[in-house]
């Protein structure tokens, strides 16, 4: 995305013309999820993709009709399993892909400048069986619209996605009662908000941040929390809960939370807040009689019953982790599961796409 990014803004500053494919729909083994892009300026140049090379000759071609005036076209392909296999796709799939012309006075333009920005946004497209094919609706992390698909009843119904979009960041194509339309989700990177500056944080922070989390760490000791001791962290609060999660912008619907020490001023601090946000994730290690010990706490501060059935405690997935590594390795697990809407488990053992489509 990034390569697309600023190769959009060196032809839009260059005044070329410059067609976009971007992949809606995928069926089974798709070589790219919904939301993968590919764009051709007036020059020739190309950049990103939207299979694995199998179907690209064809996108490019068709960019360059609707470059030189053609409407928008939807174009599906599928994939059959002895051409996947000449490709290194030896699954197969099927794809559709949306070609327009990119507008940088558009919302298109302002899409693209809003997620170099590292904003958090979705853009609406009208795709077929709708008025006006191409017309698109850009919403922003404050919930207001901006432009239209060509029917209010459309309009409602998009902006309805898109408010639920803009936290799931999930991107695909979308039947409603007036339409098809295609909603295109990014969002900067979700933050993970640890509290204990221990053993395990450092481990989590570092292979969080490798899966591309935000991550800070909190920790009202000051010679635990120092920055030399979590290198991946974006940030070393030394604080209370109370202190540090308003410094840090709050609590968000793409802010996790994890306590990890055993301290119960500490760990109880910063649960009463997280429980009474809009974080998604929410958990804490220790023990079974430790949880419960901490359960009527939270009870006492006057959480209630369905506050405390968001906690993940004890926190992670039971892959029998025995050191603070492994123990990391559980806890992001969870994390990745919640966030992409699993339950954990075995893959051999589940049904249904080995890999969901990325948000």
């Amino acid at each position: 995305m990034r390569e697309l990014l600023d190769a959009l803004a060196r032809w839009d500053t260059a005044g070329e013309d410059v067609a976009t494919a971007t992949v809606v729909s995928t069926k089974r083994s798709a070589p790219q999820p919904p939301g993968a892009k590919l764009a051709l300026s007036s020059s020739g140049d190309i950049a990103g993709a939207v299979s694995g090379g199998c179907v690209e000759g064809a996108v490019i071609d068709c960019c360059s009709r609707v470059m030189a005036g053609a409407p928008p076209q939807l174009l599906a392909y599928g994939i059959p399993d002895e051409e996947a296999w000449d490709v290194g796709l030896p699954c197969g799939g099927e794809i559709e892909v949306w070609v327009q012309r990119h507008e940088p006075a558009g919302h298109a333009g302002a899409f693209a400048q809003r997620v170099r920005d590292g904003e958090r946004v979705v853009l609406m497209t009208a795709i077929d069986n709708v008025p006006e094919p191409g017309a698109t609706l850009l919403v922003t992390a404050d919930g207001k619209p901006d432009g239209g698909l060509g029917d209010p009843a459309l309009d409602e119904a998009a902006l309805e996605l898109a408010q639920d979009a803009l936290w799931t960041e999930r991107c695909g194509l979308v039947e409603t009662a007036h339409g098809r339309v295609f909603v295109d989700a990014v969002a900067p990177p979700p933050r993970l908000l640890l509290f204990g500056a221990v053993d395990h944080a450092a481990h989590l922070a570092s292979f969080a941040s490798k899966a591309g989390w935000r991550v800070f760490v909190v920790d009202p000791r000051a010679q635990f929390a120092t920055a030399s001791r979590f290198p991946a962290a974006e940030r070393v609060l030394a604080a209370w809960p109370q202190e540090a999660i308003p410094a840090l912008g709050g609590i968000d619907r793409a802010t996790s939370v994890v306590v990890l020490t055993h301290d119960p001023k500490l760990d109880d601090a910063a649960l009463g807040i997280a429980l009474r946000s809009e974080a998604p994730y929410i958990g804490a290690m220790g023990s079974r009689r430790a949880q419960e010990r901490r359960r009527e706490r939270l009870l006492e501060a006057g959480l209630t019953d369905a506050d405390l059935a968001r906690l993940a405690a004890p926190v992670g997935l039971d892959i029998g982790a025995l050191t603070a590594e492994e123990t990391a390795v559980s806890i992001l697990a969870e994390l990745i599961a919640v966030r992409r809407g699993h339950h954990g488990g075995r893959l051999k053992d589940a049904k249904g796409r080995v890999h969901g489509a990325a948000s």
